[in-house]
């Protein structure tokens, strides 16, 4: 069975604080139960990887319950059924969720109180989002980082060769790779056929070193198991164990699986992985807008007895 939105988790949720106090952990296990979940099912991460997809989903399904009178919090992290939540599980309605409970006026208040307040005009009729905030917003996220790294791409290909050098010499050090631009440029020579080829230092000090090939090629074309083997041949020659091969866009199957059974280390970096390090670590790209969220300190309305 599919992993239930937060308001098919509502009825649920409403049930299991009828038997008595409960939480969002204790919930869990009696949803995964009820819904069929697998362990892997109930282990998924959001995006974000800071909390389970069923622990968000339930707490806002509790949250949005508490807001609407129908449980309430005894104490930190509990939640039981109130006299109005009882009201309705006497007589559920078809499905209880977000549109349901905007029907109740405290609810209603709190969902749509200060956009209504700030409006010249009644608020239109939206329907409920099904996924919950935090979802909305790492989808978004995740949407705009893949456009993001669609346009990196595509601007890499548009510049020269020369650019895609600096380019890797940018990312290497950004990367804490060459010590200095300068240190960098200076260990990359040019491969002359539009690439990077070269060695560069693993640390400021130069201990140990890392050969790098870049290619440049077209989406939709792969690097092949040949142009690994070549690769690998260089690394012997030098004497050297690890390097790195970038590519634009994409190695084959085979090339993967050859690099993964030599002894060199070797590491793999397509088109995709490439814009994703460029995003990570600042380079060709710069910060649009911040947008800060906050949460709840338990530990400051903690009293101690």
């Amino acid at each position: 069975m599919a992993m239930p939105d937060y308001q098919s988790l509502m009825l649920p949720v409403l049930e299991i604080g009828a038997k008595g106090e409960s939480s969002v952990p204790l919930a869990a296990d009696e949803i995964g139960q009820r819904f069929g979940l697998t362990a892997e099912e109930r282990e998924q991460m959001l995006p974000s990887g800071k909390q389970r997809i069923l622990h968000n989903r339930l707490h806002w399904a509790k949250f949005y319950l508490t807001k609407a009178g129908l449980l309430e919090s005894p104490k930190r992290g509990r939640f039981v059924i109130t006299d109005a939540g009882r009201k309705v599980l006497a007589s559920p309605p078809p499905e209880l969720n977000t549109k349901y409970l905007l029907a109740i006026p405290a609810f209603r208040d709190f969902y749509r109180g200060e956009e209504e307040a700030g409006a010249a005009h009644p608020v239109m009729e939206v329907e409920p989002p099904v996924a919950t905030p935090e979802e909305v917003v790492d989808a978004a996220h995740k949407a705009l980082q893949a456009a993001l790294r669609d346009e990196l791409l595509g601007r890499i290909l548009q510049n020269s060769p020369a650019f895609f050098e600096q380019l890797i010499v940018e990312l290497l050090v950004a990367m804490g790779y060459g010590g200095s631009r300068l240190n960098a440029a200076e260990q990359l020579g040019k491969s002359g056929d539009g690439g990077v080829d070269g060695v560069i230092n693993e640390d400021v000090l130069g201990l140990d070193r890392v050969y790098v090939q870049a290619k440049r090629h077209a989406p939709g074309s792969t690097i092949g198991r040949p142009e690994i083997q070549a690769f690998t041949g260089s690394l012997v020659g030098l004497g050297a164990s690890k390097g790195v091969f970038v590519t634009t866009s994409a190695f084959s199957a085979q090339a993967i699986d050859f690099a993964s059974r030599i002894p060199q280390r070797v590491v793999l970096i397509n088109g995709k992985r490439l814009t994703e390090l460029m995003v990570e670590h600042g380079v060709g790209v710069r910060i649009s807008r911040t947008v800060e969220f906050k949460r709840l300190d338990e530990d400051f309305f903690s009293e101690e007895e």
